[in-house]
């Protein structure tokens, strides 16, 4: 079946542009079929699929898109999309163009869609806070400058700078002989590096290490290749997210991270990695009932915050609880001597105390099995025996979980 980049935009408004696009995608050998996701009802006859096919989708049918009123006609038409474009078979990219609401109705949808897949939206809120359009995909943002009325100068050059990248994305695809081994998911912190570094070598290259920074945003994204099948065992060294979650700091995970694992079952090797701290912005956004807390000042944008013993026992709870969720094989790696290179001796969140109250919340939550275990080692998480003994193990379990190993 021959693939085509979806074009999408609201042509009642946007037709000039939506043709231009298509045209320059012409011009570069790329075919481009534009997708209306107009809340009109009707769409001109420059589209290749109208938005009442695309509307069709919604749970409840076209008639809760065309429902005369805005703002709930563009949230259903997003769902309706975000139903549409994954069912599409013959898709090559996804180009989109649109202002804030506009932005609104393609983002989820494009976010439905695979890692890998080329994706491009031309918006007005690409200069501001993009982090909700986005979301834990390769979504790549250009902002239009102008606003998207009319072709111009301006509008003209950035479209086609739009086009001529998607056309280069869909030309040059990754290789299939570049994925021959198999994917791990690793997570990663700069205060925990020197422990993924030897993870990963001692990994070699039997595997394909993918390293996540656990930004909150890190974690989702590889929970999501996770689902996807993509990632087949998780190294989960820096389980950081979990702080800013507890404490409302800004790398906050979702409430359902390690849900992946435990919907697949894939081999998981967890650990403490940055359990020590939580993530704010600059001194001045630290709340006020933080001030008297312990305080490293990371770079000039983040400040790191020393969690306390009760913070510590809430992530163990939270975590062991994820856990027990988790059927494949899990084991969980506890550093007696510290989680970060800021908590070991002499350092400013060295703090035993604290760190114990997540291992004993860990150990009373957690239902140990022989497939679910904790594993205790008298080292600082950095330290290269700890680094070996999970990178070790998890080969191991992953070993052990293959069709060949059960024969």
């Amino acid at each position: 079946m021959a693939s085509h980049v979806y074009i999408l935009g609201t042509a009642d408004t946007k037709s000039d542009e939506l043709l231009f696009l298509r045209g320059v995608l012409a011009d570069r050998g790329v075919s481009g079929r534009i997708v209306d996701v107009s809340t009109g009802g009707t769409s001109p006859d420059c589209v290749d699929i109208a938005a009442r096919l695309v509307a069709d989708y919604h749970p409840e049918g076209a008639a809760a898109v065309f429902c005369g009123e805005r703002g709930r006609a563009i949230a259903a038409m997003s769902e309706a999309l975000r139903r549409f474009l994954p069912a599409c078979d013959n898709l090559a990219g996804v180009v989109a163009i649109g202002g804030s609401g506009g932005a609104a109705v393609v983002a989820p949808a494009m976010q439905a869609l695979p890692i890998g897949l080329p994706k491009i939206l031309v918006s007005t809120v690409a200069s501001g806070n993009v982090a909700p359009y986005v979301g834990d995909v390769d979504l790549s943002m250009v902002y239009s400058v102008v606003d998207l009325m009319g072709l111009n100068r301006i509008s003209r050059s950035i479209l086609t700078n739009a086009a001529n990248a998607m056309a280069g994305m869909t030309r040059y695809r990754p290789s299939p002989d570049a994925d021959r081994h198999p994917a791990v998911g690793i997570t990663m912190f700069g205060v925990t590096t020197p422990c993924v570094t030897e993870a990963v070598r001692v990994l070699g290259e039997s595997f394909e290490s993918l390293v996540f920074h656990a930004t909150g945003t890190g974690g989702r994204s590889m929970e999501r290749l996770v689902d996807q099948g993509v990632i087949r065992g998780v190294l989960d060294i820096t389980t950081t997210e979990f702080c800013d979650f507890v404490a409302g700091g800004i790398f906050a995970c979702r409430a359902e991270r390690l849900e992946a694992i435990a919907r697949t079952g894939v081999p998981y090797v967890g650990s403490c990695g940055g359990l020590d701290m939580v993530n704010f912005g600059t001194m001045e956004s630290v709340p006020d009932h933080y001030r008297d807390r312990v305080f490293v000042r990371h770079n000039p944008f983040i400040t790191l915050m020393r969690t306390t013993a009760d913070e510590c026992r809430e992530m163990g709870r939270l975590i062991g609880e994820r856990l027990n969720r988790c059927d494949g094989p899990v084991r969980f790696y506890y550093p007696e001597n510290g989680f970060s290179e800021l908590d070991r001796p002499g350092k400013p969140f060295y703090d035993q105390e604290a760190d114990a109250a997540f291992r004993d919340a860990l150990l009373a939550t957690l239902r140990q099995t022989a497939r679910r275990r904790v594993i205790s080692l008298p080292c600082t998480l950095n330290d290269p025996a700890f680094a070996r003994a999970m990178a070790t193990d998890f080969k191991t379990l992953f070993k052990e979980t293959q069709p060949h190993a059960q024969n």
